[in-house]
């Protein structure tokens, strides 16, 4: 497996391209070079955490302070952090734009992945969690956008699973 170098270019750009100059994860994989660029750059604060969950409270800080923030994380990160997800984000109307490394679906070589790439989609239907699949490079932009004005006009979780089609090569 090789994490696609342009891609992750692409859907940085696209988190830029939405207004977007903060955002909490936890590294993985297929985040990597998403985050180096994150990290790299002068005008985006990257905040890594140690769990998931903490990057919730993270999100709702921002989003009190009037800052646009995205949150990246692995879909077993999503599965940990579901907590602070019903408990904070969506008891108090508090906009989250997740951006989710869909792993464990179609295609993983990795067992101990698998489990949690089954019940993802199930699990965000199952919390009213609005999502969409990135499959295509040239849509990344507009999904990203469309995902973060949905939280804040819904005020409510919104999801982007980032695919193997989008993040491998």
């Amino acid at each position: 497996m090789t994490v696609s170098y342009d891609n992750s270019k692409v859907v940085f750009e696209a988190i830029k391209a939405a207004g977007v100059r903060s955002v909490s994860a936890l590294p993985e994989t297929w985040l990597g070079l998403l985050l180096q660029r994150a990290e790299d750059d002068p005008d985006v604060t990257l905040i890594q955490v140690a769990k998931e969950e903490e990057a919730i409270g993270i999100a709702a800080g921002a989003y009190f302070a009037g800052e646009p923030h995205i949150l990246l994380m692995q879909n077993h990160g999503f599965l940990a952090a579901i907590n602070g997800i019903v408990s904070l984000a969506q008891l108090y109307s508090i906009p989250l734009c997740m951006l989710i490394a869909y792993r464990g679906h179609f295609g993983e070589p990795y067992p101990w992945h698998t489990r949690g790439g089954i019940v993802t989609e199930e699990v965000l239907r199952a919390l009213d969690i609005p999502y969409e699949l990135a499959r295509d490079p040239d849509q990344v932009a507009r999904q990203v956008r469309w995902a973060l004005t949905l939280s804040h006009s819904a005020l409510t979780p919104v999801a982007l699973l980032l695919t193997r089609e989008l993040m491998e090569d």
